[in-house]
């Protein structure tokens, strides 16, 4: 879903086994970037955003931590929290209601 946090874009998923998923979720889980393990969900950060593997090569990975944005390789998310795909993070169902506000659609 499209979202804004701190007044910039960002593409959310809420992390759930029966929602309807966004096509980058489901090619998430055929390339093993999201696996399940019971009710939490492994996520591979890297593999969701290749751009920033290219970067990693070319630039020092303080680059990034300098800039505000964490560098996570794996990390787990748990039954209704929010992967950010744009921002890189997980944020819990209570963290997502202060700091993001979901975009409407339709006419």
């Amino acid at each position: 879903m499209k979202a804004t946090c701190k007044g910039e874009p960002a593409e959310v998923w809420e992390i759930n086994k029966a929602n309807d998923r966004p096509d980058w979720v489901k090619e998430a889980f055929e390339k093993n970037y999201l696996v399940w393990l019971d009710d939490r969900l492994r996520i591979l950060m890297a593999g969701l955003f290749p751009p920033m593997i290219e970067s990693l090569q070319r630039d020092k990975a303080s680059s990034f931590h300098a800039q505000g944005v964490q560098f996570g390789v794996v990390t787990i998310g748990y039954l209704g929290d929010y992967l950010d795909v744009t921002n890189h993070r997980v944020v819990s169902k209570q963290q997502f209601a202060k700091q993001y506000r979901i975009e409407k659609t339709g006419n």
